[in-house]
């Protein structure tokens, strides 16, 4: 995510905003184990155990894939949608829950028979007809209309189905996919994803993913999108406006899709120019990209605020300049292909994609990493920037603010200067290769560390991570 410089509570302008994990990792296993029910309970969790966001994901169940069918009118802002949600039960299943905050549901079906169901605040509670075993694969499609709104987050700002003068911008970091369709809304549970969207004519509808078709019929324009890499419920998105578009291929066979609001084609256009080389740059540097399709959506919604790296299109509120490009782009490895296990380790989403900006100016003839981390260092020990250790921001409050950001890319420094370039170039490839698709946690990271360079890290990392106020540089 990259906040505008009007979020200056969320961070200083002058930033931006071990083996292959075939399965789901120990460390997710864990958390989900955590908070649900004693193991001989048939009643899914509510929440995924994330101590920021409680409620947050359920238990009981992994979800596989996403069919979502959405008809959205601009106009009268009313949204229909039906969900087909693929899950396989990870225990004995009496009774399961779904995240989705407002919205009116039809009806709940659980492998084509009626279910039972009730409203819990953001949880729809669905109880089948019969008892899903452990190890079964299982198909719940939920009917729903209405008006989505945004969740306001705790640090103040607006999050997921975010109405705009043509549209909406949908944008769902941390919590915003339950704003328009039904989820298990936590980052350890990724799944595929098909999207039919159906706007008025005139109006384009984007989504993740290759564009699968699209067709005119009586006044209506039906886009049809998938993903087929996994991806966590926040990095979905179904942005509606008034569009130019852009299509075409890079030399690398990445199929790419802008889609910009005239008014800010101008603006944008300069820096979308360059998508195809920052993308290549970032495949040197940091692995082969993760994903077939790429590209952005270009908005104008200033009551948003920011740009989020929604998976192989991120979408920017305006025009964004060439840092944002650069950070929005490397989190499709750091945060999109590698994603956090826990919302406290948010900086291996925001450090790293800060540190592909200072890396990239620093390879095309701009300041050096070292000079960006020194002028932040001058920073007096009162101010933002040292105002917490960006491996314990404390709360869902703080995972946006300024030490996420400019001290995490401030410890991948100081494990750089460590280690040197060798090492360390080394570490970015394999962390992003050793987890793709799949998820990270902090202690995995530093094991990798110590272990390609030889080197005891621990003291660095406690340091610049775990300890408050301004750290000594000795």
């Amino acid at each position: 995510m990259t906040p505008r410089p009007q979020q200056a509570a969320r961070r200083s302008t002058v930033l931006r905003r071990e083996a292959v994990v075939a399965t789901v990792p120990v460390a997710v296993a864990a958390l989900l184990a955590a908070a649900g029910p004693a193991a001989a309970s048939t009643v899914g969790s509510a929440g995924a155990g994330d101590p920021y966001f409680p409620l947050a994901g359920n238990g009981g169940y992994d979800v596989r894939h996403y069919d979502l069918t959405l008809g959205y009118d601009p106009h009268s802002r009313h949204l229909d949608g039906k969900a087909v949600v693929t899950a396989r039960a990870t225990q004995r299943l009496t009774r399961f829950d779904l995240d989705l905050n407002g919205l009116k549901v039809a009806g709940v079906t659980v492998d084509h028979v009626k279910a039972a169901f009730r409203r819990d605040g953001q949880e729809l509670v669905v109880t089948p007809r019969h008892a899903l075993c452990k190890g079964q694969e299982f198909k719940v499609t939920v009917t729903y209309s209405g008006t989505p709104k945004p969740v306001t987050d705790p640090d103040g700002s607006l999050d997921g189905w975010i109405p705009t003068d043509d549209g909406a911008f949908v944008a769902g970091e941390p919590q915003g996919a339950m704003t328009w369709y039904p989820a298990n809304s936590h980052p350890t549970d990724k799944a595929s994803y098909d999207f039919t969207l159906t706007v008025p004519k005139g109006y384009t509808a984007v989504a993740n993913g290759l564009l699968r078709g699209q067709r005119t019929s009586h006044d209506r324009t039906t886009f049809r999108w998938r993903q087929s890499e996994p991806m966590a419920a926040y990095l979905a998105t179904a942005t509606v406006g008034k569009f130019k578009v852009e299509q075409y291929t890079t030399r690398d066979g990445l199929r790419v899709y802008n889609a910009v609001d005239p008014r800010e084609a101008t603006a944008a256009a300069p820096v979308l120019k360059k998508l195809p080389s920052v993308l290549a740059w970032e495949s040197e540097v940091f692995g082969r990209y993760p994903f077939r399709a790429a590209g952005a959506i270009v908005d104008r919604a200033p009551q948003v605020g920011y740009a989020l790296e929604t998976q192989t299109r991120p979408v920017y509120d305006s025009a964004p300049d060439l840092g944002t490009l650069v950070h929005e782009s490397a989190h499709q490895w750091f945060g999109d292909s590698v994603s956090l296990t826990r919302w406290k380790d948010i900086w291996l989403n925001e450090g790293f994609a800060t540190y592909a900006e200072w890396l990239y100016t620093e390879q095309h003839g701009g300041r050096s990493a070292q000079k960006t981390f020194d002028s932040l260092y001058a920073s007096p020990a009162d101010s933002d920037l040292w105002a917490f250790p960006p491996g314990d921001p404390g709360s869902g409050a703080h995972i946006f603010d300024t030490p996420v950001y400019a001290r995490g890319a401030m410890t991948l420094h100081k494990v750089r200067t460590a280690v040197g370039d060798r090492a360390f170039f080394r570490i970015l490839r394999n962390w992003a290769a050793g987890h793709r698709d799949g998820h990270g946690t902090t202690a995995q990271f530093v094991r990798l560390c110590e272990r390609e360079s030889g080197k005891d890290l621990g003291h660095l990392f406690h340091t610049w991570l775990e300890t408050a106020g301004k750290p000594s540089l000795s």
